[in-house]
């Protein structure tokens, strides 16, 4: 009898381990604003490309994805590449699937996370802090990657890539997104992350997605979301900021739905690369809410049967 028992208790463990359910977490403001004081701090001095501001920028991203379980992309969590003379890099964190066919298809949540360094001097204040511009939208990339992490139940790959020198013409995003290319991954989509600090006082949705009429992702979104989240900004048409941001290079190259989702199209801030681009001016409390959900839409991306996000124009 005692021997039967060590036989079946295996089972029994098995049998008990596949039913555990794992309860979600939620993304407070204070995750969000630990995230975006420690990027937008003084002491890492706007983050410039080539400064020691941004190696601890990249250095505090790499030990925060550590942390959450998403392992590095590459060999480590940097991809290294040069601008001019200037050594930069890109932070890339992955979360495989877990679907054995699925797996094998990508999808890329970015953000950048370098700002301009220093701007013009105001009140004795020259760094420029970029909390909006970009370390917001590098805490949405970040606390979703910790959320996903957590649950462990995508089915397709996620790749979670900061980007360096977006400020000097998107140059990080250029160079991954060429090296991804050059690997042959099958790209799904990629969704940029960028501005997502302030909300709007006169829309009917939340954010919006740059290239909005370029493929369904909006529509998507709302859909998995059970919301009206994302809408189209006219003064992102306007100004063509589909082109102005990381989710190019990959358009570019993969041919495939890439577009930012922000909440910010210039119209509702003031300091975009200002001196006062602070953590003050940011609300905290609105980018939590809009990355927890957002969450249930990247879910729902990265479990579909088939890839329902498609250009609808060229």
């Amino acid at each position: 009898m005692k021997k039967l028992f060590y036989l079946i208790l295996p089972v029994l463990l098995c049998c008990c381990k596949s039913t555990v359910k794992i309860e979600p977490i939620t993304i407070t403001s204070n995750d969000v604003k630990d995230i975006v004081s420690y990027l937008a701090s003084d002491d890492l001095k706007g983050r410039n490309t080539g400064t020691d501001g941004i190696d601890t920028s990249a250095t505090y991203i790499e030990t925060q994805f550590k942390a959450y379980g998403v392992k590095p992309y590459f060999e480590t969590y940097r991809d290294n590449f040069k601008v001019d003379t200037l050594d930069a890099f890109n932070v890339v964190g992955y979360l495989e699937g877990n679907d054995d066919k699925l797996k094998h298809e990508f999808i890329i949540l970015g953000a950048h996370y370098d700002h301009i360094g220093y701007g013009k001097l105001i009140e004795g204040d020259s760094i420029a802090n970029g909390a909006n511009d970009n370390a917001a939208g590098t805490s949405a990339v970040m606390t979703i990657a910790k959320y996903l992490a957590h649950m462990k139940n995508n089915k397709r790959s996620i790749m979670f890539a900061l980007f360096s020198a977006e400020e000097k013409g998107l140059k990080g995003s250029k160079h991954l997104a060429q090296r991804l290319k050059a690997e042959k991954i099958d790209l799904y989509t990629m969704v940029n992350f960028e501005m997502v600090g302030v909300p709007f006082k006169d829309r009917d949705y939340e954010a919006f997605v740059t290239g909005y009429d370029m493929s369904n992702m909006a529509e998507k979104i709302n859909a998995y979301t059970e919301s009206n989240l994302i809408g189209k900004s006219d003064v992102a048409v306007k100004y063509n900021l589909f082109k102005r941001s990381d989710n190019y290079p990959f358009y570019l190259e993969f041919k495939v739905p890439s577009q930012t989702i922000s909440s910010c199209d210039m119209s509702n801030f003031d300091y975009y690369h200002h001196v006062d681009d602070e953590v003050d001016k940011l609300d905290f409390n609105f980018m939590a809410s809009l990355i927890n959900k957002t969450i249930p839409a990247i879910e729902n991306m990265s479990n579909t049967p088939t890839k329902e996000i498609r250009i609808t124009n060229e």
